[in-house]
């Protein structure tokens, strides 16, 4: 990268921070700071669900495998696709009628305490130290791009580029910024921002990589499979169970179900998740097509290890953007993705913060505490939270490969932990103790298929051997059914068993009764400030992109196309806003 590249990076985290800034007076209770007091648009909330997904491993963990495996890649993100549609036909009106605002206060009213604290701790601090790994992936590759040499300070000395260990502790600094300041708005305007400066820089990609790896004809080169949905590693199996796990994982962690009810209504809970889902059926191919097309340019060399194919396919995304982007979009480009990633981290900061405030600190600590104090503390705790990240960042990619690393934990315990708070959803019959008991019992089972019947473990007796070379062989299929069939069957035999209607279930019925009460006596309105502030960051970005195309010589055109792009898409959104705040101005009042 050079100069302007670097620039634009620099303005991109400025405006990423003034953007988190702007939204530092409205955070004047829990409900605002966590929830954005109800107030976000359904389209918002639909982009920031796909962002905080697709930010997961998009460029780094499925970049990769694109690269590596072609379509495979795109299978596997039309699967979260389906997914996401599932939980919107099903569940995302389902948490909105509960009338909370977060899924942990859900768990407080329909399990009680203990189990809130566990789910808090555990998944609060394995989750945001996991996000630690996500970041340090990034790092490496954006750190490629930045040669500084050996005797500078910021290198790292043993390659002369942009110190990892610096960067990723730079980026963590910067998330942790904009969700102490901004809370969940902030976290949902940067999310849409992210999305429309990557849709609008993957538009000007695709054709520019096609056009390079020889257009359609030299896709069609591609090496035997590429275009097949399943390899050896990624089946039908894994794909079906992919699925399962993710309706799981939408529909009930936290991350995810705090889109659903920072809405103002049940109908918008249903729409941004269908949102979610759309987007997730028609994008991945165009996402996936850059990491896809660069392996038709630069092959695999022969006689590498497994290990460095592995590195090498997840640097696959970035150098098929710098082998085509013109200087000062590039650096674009890797802000956006690198924001992008940062996107999940701020969504998981966010909601650990709002549960480590309220149902930790206010329930246990100082249950007569005021806005102002929760708000505090929420602050507060963002930041104690981040510091889990840093760490994270440090300490994970020491441990091993980051793709291996987030494939197995989501596909492990993703079901132990979530379903007992989507079958509390309706279900009359289970209580505390069978919430307890699936996710113990299945997460527990999960780890001990992972680590004691695999290759090496500590289950190796002979006459185990038929087992554990099925599982040797099915590993990811393991991975994905264990632990999530297993909390299916406690789950099913305690509801087939039970007699009586647990306490739990009365308790949030009546309080969702009068939430709704509430709710329909004073309604919440969607805000049109996220529009404006989404109008202006692209026009403001495209006055940037046409400033370059003045001064730098090198593929003038791209720049003013990808310039004119941004005008015109900041031109419609304020024209809609236009459009609808005029139609609200007439219509009368109830």
């Amino acid at each position: 990268m050079s100069t302007p590249d670097y620039l634009v990076i620099l303005l991109y985290v400025i405006g990423l921070l003034v953007m988190g800034g702007f939204f530092v007076s409205r955070n004047k209770s829990s409900q605002e700071m966590f929830a954005a007091g109800g107030e976000s648009p359904w389209w918002v909330s639909g982009l920031s669900a796909f962002m905080t997904m697709f930010s997961a491993g998009t460029f780094v963990v499925w970049g990769g495998i694109a690269y590596r495996y072609g379509f495979v890649a795109v299978a596997i993100s039309l699967c979260y696709g389906v997914a996401a549609l599932a939980v919107g036909w099903t569940l995302a009106g389902v948490w909105k009628r509960q009338g909370v605002s977060s899924a942990a206060e859900f768990l407080q009213l329909r399990f009680g305490n203990s189990i809130v604290q566990f789910y808090t701790w555990l998944q609060g601090l394995i989750n945001l130290f996991t996000m630690g790994g996500s970041v340090y992936a990034l790092s490496i590759i954006v750190c490629t791009l930045v040669p500084l040499g050996v005797d500078h300070p910021l290198a790292d000395p043993a390659t002369g580029n942009l110190s990892v260990t610096y960067t990723s502790i730079f980026i963590c600094g910067v998330i942790i910024l904009i969700t102490f300041g901004g809370g969940l708005w902030a976290v949902l305007m940067t999310d849409v921002l992210q999305f429309i400066i990557l849709s609008v820089s993957v538009v000007v990609v695709v054709p520019l990589i096609l056009i390079k790896a020889g257009g359609f004809e030299g896709l069609a080169q591609a090496p035997q499979g590429f275009w097949q949905p399943v390899a050896q590693d990624y089946t039908w199996w894994f794909l079906t169970g992919w699925i399962v796990v993710h309706y799981f994982k939408i529909g009930g962690d936290w991350t995810f179900v705090q889109r659903f009810l920072c809405v103002p209504d049940e109908k918008s809970a249903r729409k941004s998740t269908f949102l979610f889902g759309i987007m997730y059926l028609v994008s991945p191919i165009f996402w996936m097509l850059p990491p896809m097309a660069f392996r038709l340019i630069s092959p695999i060399p022969e006689g590498l290890s497994p290990a460095e194919i592995n590195a090498l396919g997840e640097r696959a995304y970035v150098m098929s953007c710098q082998e085509v982007l013109p200087v000062g979009m590039m650096g674009l480009m890797v802000a956006a993705m690198t924001s992008a990633t940062a996107s999940m981290v701020t969504t998981q900061l966010n909601v650990y913060a709002g549960a480590f405030t309220n149902e930790f600190y206010r329930n246990l600590i100082n249950p007569q505490a005021s806005e102002g104090r929760l708000v505090t503390m929420g602050r507060v705790f963002t930041i104690a939270l981040g510091l889990v990240i840093i760490a994270g960042s440090m300490i994970i990619p020491r441990a091993g490969t980051y793709t291996g690393y987030i494939i197995s934990l989501t596909a492990m315990l993703t079901g132990p932990l979530v379903l007992p708070t989507i079958w509390g959803l309706f279900s009359r019959k289970i209580s505390l103790k069978t919430a307890w008991t699936a996710t113990i019992v299945g997460g527990g089972c999960a780890v001990l298929a992972k680590f004691g019947l695999s290759a090496g473990g500590f289950l190796d007796f002979s006459w185990l051997r038929p087992i554990t070379a099925l599982v040797q062989v099915n590993q990811k299929v393991t991975d994905l059914v264990v632990g999530s069939v297993t909390a299916l069957l406690v789950l099913a035999i305690s509801e087939a068993l039970s007699q009586q209607e647990a306490p739990g279930f009365r308790r949030i019925r009546e309080h969702a009764a009068r939430a709704n009460e509430l709710a329909a006596a004073q309604p919440a309105i969607a805000s049109m400030l996220p529009a404006k502030l989404c109008a202006g960051a692209v026009v403001i970005l495209g006055l940037v992109m046409a400033g370059l195309a003045v001064t730098v010589a090198q593929k003038v055109a791209v720049l003013l196309v990808f310039a004119g792009m941004l005008f015109a898409l900041g031109g419609v959104i304020f024209y809609f806003v236009r459009r609808l705040e005029r139609k609200l101005a007439l219509t009368p009042a109830v």
